[in-house]
């Protein structure tokens, strides 16, 4: 299909829209990056919660969420001067632009300019994203809840999850409390007693799922999924320490239980095996962490290709609204996680989800569908200077190869 004639078909808009959309797009240049630190950011390096705009000349701003200073700085230089709409082109270059790809800590940070080079695009065309990625697949995408508000017992608490609209109730293995050793048959027991109280409180008509967070030993990740077996958890996650994804197949043949992991992982390449492999039922990699929607998009293919879900981990507010759009589009089975109740107010993202009765709603704003109030955070860097570090090589046709 020609550019005009998908233009034609996504605007469905006058001939003076069309043009200006055509021009926005085919003359857009990115000229400023910045970085603002964000008041709620979690302290964990790679699981950041700050936010960088992609300014244009167009006077079309992007706004994505992730990374650090150092790592957004040197990803942001290599895309000043760029088109925005090379969204696949750029997602190369920061991967590849510095010779040896991203880690985990890095990647993040490409992810939340992906997300931004995203939301111009949405912006030009004056759509939502999900939109140019196929259009949803479903009407809304059902949530399970982390740290869902305590309405006394466990029992009771888990009942007053489901009964606010969630599919499931989400648990996780027991701790020993401050300054107590972790002995892990004890947890292991301790976890299986909340695990039937939580299943008697969902009933039978809700659902509930539990976090090992890798904290057990493969012995007792085994023992404790085999106890829960009969509780029916919907899934059980990250059973053991996610250094060798290949430990999963000894782990497959000995759990019955649905298994979810990528929480740990980044990109498609970390975690490939498992889902090639058919070692898991669920994909927990997220946004940003996996490099954004570019990189979450090849996943979900992967992942429907092999017949896995996905239930991406929760990262942060405006990463939630974006996975609205992946998760909207995959015709797979999806499932979204929500902190608490869905009822947290973020002061700078005025306009960010819409979550509703346990649920996440698509919506038509354009872009991601997300405002910033920048008065509400602080300014912590800005870029404005292209910087190629390493010689850059192209084939034939344009494309980039490696130096």
């Amino acid at each position: 299909m020609t550019r005009r004639t998908w233009l034609q078909t996504a605007l469905i808009g006058s001939g003076g829209l069309l043009q200006k959309a055509n021009a926005a797009l085919s003359k857009m240049k990115i000229t400023r990056i910045r970085f603002y630190h964000s008041p709620i950011t979690r302290p964990i390096f790679n699981q950041s919660f700050h936010i960088v705009t992609v300014e244009t000349d167009q006077g079309i701003t992007g706004i994505g969420e992730g990374g650090t200073k150092d790592t957004i700085e040197q990803c942001a230089a290599l895309l000043i001067g760029e088109d925005p709409t090379r969204i696949e082109h750029l997602w190369q270059l920061m991967y590849r632009g510095y010779f040896y790809p991203p880690g985990r800590e890095k990647i993040h940070a490409q992810g939340a300019l992906d997300l931004a080079l995203w939301d111009i695009k949405g912006k030009a065309l004056g759509v939502p994203v999900y939109d140019l990625i196929g259009g949803l697949s479903r009407d809304h995408i059902e949530c399970y809840s982390t740290g869902f508000p305590r309405k006394g017992s466990l029992k009771e608490t888990a009942r007053a999850c489901i009964e606010a609209g969630f599919r499931a109730f989400r648990t996780s293995v027991a701790d020993p409390g401050k300054d107590q050793p972790f002995v892990a048959i004890q947890m292991v027991r301790e976890t299986h007693r909340r695990c039937q109280e939580i299943r008697e409180g969902v009933g039978p008509g809700g659902d509930w799922a539990i976090d090992y967070h890798t904290r057990l030993d493969l012995p007792d990740a085994i023992r404790l999924s085999t106890l829960i077996e009969p509780l029916e958890p919907i899934f059980v996650e990250d059973l053991v320490r996610s250094e060798n994804p290949g430990v999963y197949r000894q782990v497959r043949p000995q759990v019955k239980v649905p298994i979810a992991v990528g929480e740990h992982f980044a990109d498609r390449w970390e975690f490939n095996e498992l889902v090639e492999q058919r070692l898991i039922d669920y994909s927990r990699v997220t946004i940003p962490n996996c490099g954004g929607l570019t990189e979450m998009l090849k996943i979900a293919a992967m992942c429907e290709t092999h017949y896995v879900g996905m239930i991406p981990h929760f990262t942060g507010p405006l990463a939630e609204a974006a996975l609205v759009h992946a998760c909207g589009v995959f015709p797979g089975p999806a499932l979204m996680e929500m902190t608490g109740d869905g009822t947290q107010k973020i002061r700078y993202l005025p306009e960010v989800y819409d979550f509703k009765s346990g649920k996440m709603w698509p919506n038509r704003r354009p872009g991601l569908g997300v405002t910033f109030d920048a008065s509400q955070t602080q300014l912590v860097a800005e870029i404005t200077e292209k910087l190629q570090p390493i010689p850059l090589f192209r084939r034939s046709d344009g494309s980039i190869t490696n130096w």
